[in-house]
């Protein structure tokens, strides 16, 4: 996931497949690369557009609307034709709500297919250069050679950080802390 302030989700069947058919697509056109770099693109524009957010949230707007509305955008922004005809049929099928989640996807899958390990990681602050540096340091020191960063900002972490790696979650929040402290605390009374 890129920055914006999401949450790190786990990703569902609907979402996968959307992905995998994509991945499928865009590698029988040999236009991986480029895909990846525009579904990139798209992920950013969703997380700091909030008319787009709007866009792909509202269920009042019709499915032709929404399609044409969607393909302008990405039409006017410089989408290649594999996106644009990828995000229509995303559209048609009334899956726009996904879209965000399906990018996510998008990119997990590349990376597992090429053999990079993905940490979604969520902090109450943005992490510094050093930050990031530091954290890549440990992961890889833990077993995870190839690494690819995504960071979120949540501030109600409060502090430390959440790191998602597959099924593993290494919580050492100080939200969590707070939690855990508040319920041993319940025990001893």
């Amino acid at each position: 996931m890129a920055s914006g302030g999401n949450t790190i989700s786990s990703g569902g069947g609907l979402t996968d497949r959307y992905a995998a058919a994509l991945y499928s697509h865009a590698s029988d056109q040999h236009a991986l690369d480029a895909v990846l770099a525009e579904m990139d693109k798209l992920g950013e524009l969703i997380d700091t557009s909030a008319d787009m957010r709007r866009l792909l949230g509202s269920p009042l707007v019709d499915v032709n609307t929404a399609q044409k509305a969607a393909r302008a955008v990405l039409e006017a922004q410089g989408f290649g034709k594999i996106v644009q005809d990828f995000v229509g049929v995303v559209a048609s099928n009334r899956r726009l709500t996904a879209l965000r989640a399906i990018v996510a996807a998008f990119a997990a899958l590349v990376a597992e297919k090429r053999g990079v390990v993905v940490a979604e990681v969520a902090t109450a602050q943005p992490l510094s250069e050093v930050q990031e540096q530091q954290l890549r340091a440990r992961l890889i020191e833990a077993g995870y050679g190839n690494v690819n960063i995504v960071k979120s900002v949540d501030p109600s972490l409060l502090g430390g950080l959440v790191v998602k790696i597959g099924a593993r979650l290494y919580d050492t929040s100080l939200k969590s802390r707070l939690q855990r402290l508040q319920y041993a605390m319940k025990g001893a009374a």
